[in-house]
């Protein structure tokens, strides 16, 4: 049954409000991968964190930090939701090395090389040219692999992911994005990519944002898990995941900072367009409480047997955190 697994979205930025946590709790999530920064340095950086820590203490009872994977069984067996935290790029290390330990200690667990654009360390997925793993970038994922940072590349460039799988010495992560041959987008990932990463034993998530699924947001819960069981024939069950990019109840300045950030005078509309620059209408089948219990059940109705269906929906990522967020000795 749903209840008795870990259950884990492996990629969430809504709005962090108490009304929220309790949506949250009712749906039986044992765990959320919230987005701490998008485009924010690293004193940006910590006033996230300040903010962060304000919401644990006022909502105590709803929601826990999670630096460990014991934390996670600690949630569940509160029935609260625990909250760990990665960024959707490199920026909180500005240009400085040392500060992926000093972030890993603050309680960041996964990282993306970049978002969109060319970082320090990679090239982004909207980038015409893609020019791989930066020298900067080589030593950045030999240092997260050091103290238990994982590699995220679900916004990076297809040879800079590949290059990444390649180069890290522990198994990365593309937590947000799905496979272009179920959706033609600039953020979702080829066979060549999702082959190398499984390969390499990295856990690909699932997302639920329309501008990257089958149909958009007229995708319906068995567009969803169709696409989940093709992938499983594919590359392995052990390998899939979800990570939802659920951004609920976020205003449009909030979009607007994810796409531009500091970096454009010209509005860059993402996935969207001029005449399309608003947030997609959300799945009505996943955004309220009941959305990972459907998800789970819709896989049942596709031929998953239940702990295949339970890997998806968060065995996989708790298995895959669990070895991947512990430093090297």
């Amino acid at each position: 049954m749903y209840q008795d697994h870990i259950v884990i979205d492996g990629l969430q930025y809504s709005n962090w409000d108490r009304d929220y946590f309790k949506m949250l709790q009712a749906s039986g999530i044992n765990a959320v991968h919230a987005t701490l920064v998008y485009h924010e340095d690293s004193r940006q950086t910590m006033t996230r964190f300040a903010e962060w820590h304000a919401r644990f203490e006022q909502n105590s009872d709803l929601i826990l930090p999670v630096y460990c994977v014991e934390d996670i069984k600690m949630a569940k067996q509160q029935g609260k939701v625990g909250i760990l935290f990665g960024a959707q790029n490199c920026s909180p290390i500005d240009d400085e090395i040392g500060l992926i330990s000093v972030m890993r200690r603050l309680g960041l667990l996964i990282m993306q090389l970049t978002y969109n654009n060319q970082s320090l360390l990679a090239t982004g997925c909207y980038e015409n040219n893609d020019s791989g793993i930066t020298r900067f970038g080589q030593q950045a994922i030999a240092e997260m692999n050091r103290v238990g940072m994982i590699i995220d590349m679900s916004h990076s460039a297809e040879q800079s992911t590949l290059e990444a799988i390649e180069i890290s010495s522990r198994p990365i992560c593309i937590s947000h994005a799905n496979p272009t041959a179920a959706h033609d987008a600039l953020r979702n990932k080829s066979d060549a990519v999702i082959s190398a990463l499984t390969k390499a034993g990295g856990l690909l998530g699932f997302s639920l944002y329309p501008f990257h699924l089958p149909n958009g947001s007229a995708c319906t819960l068995n567009d969803f898990c169709s696409m989940i069981a093709d992938c499983a024939d594919k590359y392995g069950t052990e390998h899939l995941a979800i990570g939802s990019d659920l951004c609920l109840n976020q205003p449009q300045a909030v979009l607007e900072w994810m796409r531009n950030g500091r970096w454009s005078k010209a509005m860059d509309y993402g996935e969207g367009n001029a005449n399309n620059s608003g947030w997609p209408d959300t799945l009505p089948w996943f955004a309220g409480k009941d959305g990972m219990e459907n998800i789970y059940n819709g896989l049942l109705k596709h031929g998953f047997d239940d702990t295949d269906a339970g890997k998806i929906i968060g065995q996989n990522w708790f298995d895959f955190l669990e070895s991947g967020i512990q430093p090297l000795v």
